[in-house]
């Protein structure tokens, strides 16, 4: 996190007709004023020849000025050539070519003048030059023959152009020639290799040369290379050889320069221009170059290194760069320097350019042209374009060498003066014109202007005006006698007032009065203070894993007076806030971070007067950059050593590197892991096996993930060798039960060692003498025929390649193949457990009847009926496994209250031996299963239908059904209710305690055994209790307050219509209760029970709950559910009103109209009728 300081023009205060402190006087365009040159173009104007030529010269004076042209020091006559014209109100010339004519005809030295009745100003001396892209001399290169090691240089000799092209060198196939400090392009365009080696044949080398005007690129015919050598083969593998020319053979030398030559040089640089030192020397090996500066150190802001520390550059040179500098070229046969003498020359400069100078008759001042250079500048003095010398005497005029007096001066000493100063470098040409004027003061902004500054900041008042004599300037605040100078204000020549730090009390209006001698002038500013732009809550610097969500606060105090705009930049350009950001008042959020996100983060809080800037860095935690690069050295029979670069870390340091390793004969394309080695080393020796030809990859791996592979090395190929290991995993079974298979797990290729890798497979039968049968297999099983059945042998498998067979193999022991059993359990022996469950006991068989490897005695068994005669069972088999040579074991899981049957088999790995003779078998009555289709439905508020099925399995004769029931009402629970109910029972009816509690039902079934497995329901819950929790939310709703009060409305209306309707002797179709049977309009379910509205299970107003559930009534028990049975008061499509009310009329006619229920609307209504 760091507040960064804000540009200098973010606190300054928006300051009108702002003026420099030190700026020349400008007279108002409305006053008579000699001319003044405002554009002109460069003194070395160099042109397209394919445009049209353009020569600037602007100027402004009154009169305007007009215009004309010297070539070459003579009269320019525009009017005789048709090409060329001049713009109309400016003296810049335009010369046209779309009628024809040459470009290089009107090359030369330009001079424009412009002139009114007060003098003449001159421009520049403007070199025109056309632009020249001359073509390459064709020429037939011969091949250059070179000696590897020597050092060599291939000339660009580059055509002369205008401007000098840029220079680089390709391939005849534009491929870019790779540089390094071994080969380099020099400044003057040579391409220079300190010593030649023989890969550099792999290419040719042209030079080519890029002309700026034309844009155009010429390609000089190509060098083609010999290079001699003692060791003709390009191995790769020597390329990063530690010593890699004595490898090749290649003598070592010690470095001598090849640019420049010798052990001295000289050379001279202008002042403000780069001085560009180079030193190029041959070697070998290569040498490393270092730059010295005698008697001091190098100048650290200036100098830098180019060109592989071949070149140092030094910016911006002064005087004091000169010197002697020294390049050092060393490498390990030794050294050699080479010394640099630096001359800084300087062309003119200016120390006191002459200013206009603007004088009332009678005073006097002074012009002075004073500058500085490399020898020392002349200076000459001219007015309106002539030699001073030349013009008429003036008295009141008189030159002393770089300053001209003026004494008393008057009308006529109106002109311009031209002050050239030059010397063999260059020169310079200032115009500065003496104007007599009688000018009363008179402000030059507009009035009364407001002026918004911020607190603490320094801000200046500019107040700018003319008058001649010069007026005096003085400032006033609030109407105050006092001049303000002084302290915390500070007056300027120009009459600007500086306020070094505003306060508060600084809010006002200030007065500024220009004065002379022909009288004053006065303007007014009014000045307020504003609170500063503050970030008081900075976005701080954030490590984010990509993928993550990163926030940036960014909290700003500002003055309400001014509109606050917060943006942001990411490395300080504006940032495009996409869909994956999200851009808030008071901060940015970044989700799914990815690389890309990280950078530097400003977030720019500004108002229309300042700014204030807070910036943090976001790094952005990322799977690391594949390594490149890969390199194999140290080229070993059973070892490599692979070399690479690793890639950029994204900023979590990288713990492993994971080498893999591509083998091209026994499985291409497919990588294997070598080894793993630590994140710090980027070399390791890879142990190898024969015979592989080896390519590798590297794999970084840090905190994040894993880096994408690395391109493949080169392949190594090591030599071959005898098998070292044999083939692991063999086995020898049968398949058929005269037969046996030999298998194993065939060698890789790192484990091969050879070519032609094969198997030598040896077998015999175990414990007898027999000789060992062997054959040669290529593969990886081999299967040996006519086997007696299921007999041990010993195996041997031998790995074999062309250079020799591997060590003596283990023997392993496998069985030929397995028959059926030939005899079934004996003396089968059931006893019954209990309901579900029996043992069985036998005798084993014998071994030799197995045939095989004995799995396991296994008993097939069947549900053969049930003891109850009406219900079906299935007959399917079940068999149940005893692994092993066992004599007894455990049949669970059966039905209860069923007859069984049973077999057993002996089981061998080929399958089942016969069976033994059948038993039978009856399991006793036990507990049913749980009733089926279990169904609790309410059909109204007073009582619950149950109903329920027979169980599934009864697994015995059924006795009766248990009922277990409980009332809840939230955390209240009420006392358990039994309910034992006969066989033939399905249903069962329960009434009500209360219409409000719930009830949970637990049903089982009961055999003479016991209950069986329970079933559990509860009954509905309440239509409204989805919604009670939030009625007092939404009660509080404004929206449901007035939809109720709608709803309420519209009912008292409809009541009222109704009243209406009865009251004139309309038929109010209502039914009585007692009297009337239901119509086919009554809401009535199938099952004969009512439908209930909401309100019927919610406690009424003002009523009890009591811990069981049940309801108290209270004294008050008004409510529209007593007017109808269920609340099943309804409108019809005639809009009369079907409610029942009969239970309230019964309790009217009982108790007379002592109740308090006529204060109902509704009651009110019946009341009347």
């Amino acid at each position: 996190m760091a507040r960064q300081q804000p540009p200098p023009w973010v606190h300054t205060a928006f300051l009108f007709c702002l003026l420099s402190l030190s700026g020349a006087i400008e007279i108002p365009m409305d006053l008579s004023q000699p001319p003044t040159i405002t554009k002109q173009s460069v003194k070395d104007h160099i042109v397209d020849p394919r445009d049209n030529i353009l020569i600037e010269c602007e100027a402004k004076g009154n009169p305007a000025p007009s215009f004309h042209w010297t070539r070459n020091s003579r009269f320019f006559n525009i009017a005789k050539d048709p090409r060329v014209s001049m713009r109309r109100r400016s003296g810049t010339l335009v010369i046209d070519f779309r009628s024809g004519g040459r470009p290089e005809e009107y090359e030369g030295e330009y001079q424009c003048f412009a002139r009114n009745k007060f003098g003449t100003a001159l421009s520049n001396r403007i070199r025109l030059q056309v632009s020249k892209s001359p073509l390459w001399p064709k020429e037939n290169l011969d091949p250059v023959v070179v000696q590897e090691g020597a050092p060599l240089t291939l000339q660009c000799n580059p055509p002369p152009g205008l401007p000098s092209p840029v220079i680089f060198w390709m391939s005849s196939s534009m491929e870019p020639i790779t540089q390094d400090k071994r080969v380099s392009q020099g400044h003057n365009g040579d391409l220079y290799f300190s010593n030649v080696m023989l890969q550099d044949m792999q290419t040719d080398y042209s030079c080519n040369a890029r002309f700026h005007f034309t844009h155009t690129i010429q390609q000089k015919n190509p060098f083609n290379l010999k290079v001699l050598t003692n060791h003709p083969y390009n191995d790769s593998s020597l390329r990063n050889h530690p010593d890699m020319y004595s490898a090749r053979g290649v003598a070592e030398r010690t470095p001598s320069f090849m640019y420049p030559q010798g052990t001295a040089s000289s050379q001279m640089v202008l002042r403000g221009m780069d001085l560009l030192l180079e030193c190029i020397a041959s070697g070998v090996p290569t040498p490393d170059i270092a730059w010295y500066k005698k008697g001091g150190d190098l100048p650290s802001d200036k100098a830098k290194f180019e060109n592989f520390n071949k070149a140092l550059r030094i910016t911006n040179v002064s005087e004091e760069d000169s010197g002697e500098y020294f390049c050092l070229a060393s490498n390990k046969m030794g050294s050699i320097r080479h010394t640099i003498s630096v001359r800084v020359k300087a062309a003119p400069y200016w120390l006191d350019e002459p200013k206009n100078l603007i004088l009332a008759p009678g005073e006097d001042g002074r012009l002075v042209c004073r500058a500085n250079g490399n020898p020392k500048p002349t200076v000459q003095w001219m007015v309106n374009g002539e030699p001073l010398q030349s013009a008429p005497p003036n008295p009141n005029r008189e030159v002393a060498g770089d300053t001209i007096i003026f004494r008393d001066t008057q009308i006529s000493s109106r002109a311009v003066y031209q002050c050239n100063t030059s010397n063999e470098h260059g020169y310079l040409l200032a115009n500065a014109f003496v104007s007599v004027l009688d000018v009363p003061p008179r402000m030059l902004s507009p009035r009364n202007q407001l002026i918004r500054v911020i607190l603490y900041n320094r801000t200046r008042l500019d107040c700018p005006f003319f008058g001649s004599p010069i007026p005096t300037l003085r400032w006033f605040k609030n109407g105050q006698g006092s001049n303000l100078d002084g302290g915390n204000y500070h007056v300027y020549e120009n009459g600007s007032l500086e306020i070094k730090m505003i306060r508060k009390e600084d809010q006002g209006i200030y007065t500024c009065v220009a004065t002379n001698i022909l009288g004053k002038a006065e303007n007014q500013v009014r000045l307020e203070v504003k609170d500063p732009t503050r970030i008081y809550r900075m976005p701080e610097d954030q490590i984010a894993k990509r993928g993550t969500t990163v926030q940036l606060e960014c909290r700003v105090k500002h003055d309400p007076s001014l509109k606050l705009t917060v943006y942001w930049l990411k490395d300080d350009e504006p940032l495009y806030v996409g869909n994956r950001m999200k851009k808030e008042e008071d901060s940015l959020t970044i989700f799914g971070v990815a690389e890309r996100d990280q950078g530097s983060y400003t977030c720019v809080a500004s108002t229309e007067l300042d700014q204030d800037l807070a910036k943090a860095y976001l790094t952005v935690l990322g799977r690391p950059d594949r390594p490149r690069d890969l390199e194999l050295t140290d080229l070993a029979e059973r070892s490599v050593r692979l070399t690479w670069i690793p890639g950029d870390d994204n900023n979590s340091p990288i713990t492993d590197y994971v080498v893999q390793f591509e083998e091209d004969q026994f499985q291409p394309g497919v990588w294997h892991d070598h080894s793993k080695f630590p994140g710090s080393v980027n070399s390791a020796v890879l142990q190898l096996s024969p015979y592989v030809n080896y390519q590798f990859r590297v794999i970084a791996i840090n905190e994040v993930g894993s880096s994408h592979p690395s391109l493949p090395s080169e392949r190594y190929r090591t030599s071959g060798a005898p098998p070292e290991s044999n083939p692991s995993d063999v086995k020898g079974e049968g398949t058929r039960k005269n037969n046996m298979e030999i298998t194993w797990t065939p060698m890789n290729a790192t484990s091969a060692f050879g070519p032609n890798l094969r198997y030598i497979v040896k077998w015999r039968r175990r414990e007898t003498r027999e000789t060992w049968n062997n054959v040669t297999v290529w593969g990886s099983r081999y299967v040996v025929g006519q086997t007696p059945v299921y007999v041990p042998y010993e195996i041997r498998v031998q790995a074999e390649n062309d250079f020799g067979k591997g060590p003596e193999p283990d023997t392993v022991i496998g069985y030929s193949g397995e028959d059926y059993p030939r005899a079934a359990p004996t003396d089968v022996k059931i006893r019954v457990l209990n309901s579900t469950a029996i043992s069985l006991q036998w005798n084993r068989v014998y071994s030799d009847t197995v045939q095989g490897q004995l799995r396991e005695y296994r008993a097939y068994y069947w549900r053969e009926s049930s003891l109850l005669k009406s219900l079906w069972v299935s007959q399917k088999r079940q068999q149940a496994g005893f692994p092993g040579d066992r004599l007894r074991g455990v049949v669970s899981r059966l039905f209860p209250y069923s007859n069984y049957k049973l077999e057993m088999v002996v089981v061998n790995g080929r399958g089942d031996g016969p069976r033994s003779e059948t038993k039978e078998f009856t399991t006793p009555e036990g507990v049913p299963s749980a009733p089926r289709r279990f169904r609790v439905r309410q059909p109204n508020l007073e009582t619950i239908n149950l109903e329920w099925d027979h169980p599934e399995h009864p697994n015995g004769i059924l006795i009766g059904y248990t009922l277990k029931y409980v009332a809840f009402n939230g955390t209240k629970v009420g006392k358990q209710i039994v309910e034992n109910f006969s066989p033939n029972q399905t249903k069962f009816t329960m009434q009500r305690a209360d219409p409000v509690s719930r009830y949970r039902f637990s049903l089982s079934a009961r055999t003479q055994v016991g209950s069986g497995e329970a079933v559990t329901e509860e009954s509905p819950a309440p239509p409204n209790e989805a919604y009670t929790n939030n009625q007092a939310d939404i009660a509080t709703q404004g929206w449901f307050i007035g939809l109720m009060c709608a709803v309420a409305l519209l009912v008292l209306t409809l009541l009222i219509v109704c009243f209406i309707k009865r009251s004139r002797g309309g038929k109010y179709p209502v039914r009585e209760k007692k009297d009337v049977p239901l119509g086919p309009e009554d809401p009535k379910e199938e099952d004969g029970s009512f439908d209930y509205s909401d309100e019927d299970n919610k406690p009424l107003q003002g009523s009890q709950t009591s811990l069981d559930g049940t309801i108290k009534q209270q004294e008050s028990d008004d409510s529209l559910v007593d007017y109808g049975e269920g609340g099943e008061g309804q409108f019809n499509e005639d809009g009369s009103f079907i409610g029942q009310y009969t239970v309230k009329k019964d309790k009217e006619e009982t108790e007379g109209n002592e109740s308090s229920e006529a204060t109902s609307p509704v009651n009110a209504i019946y009341s009347l009728a």
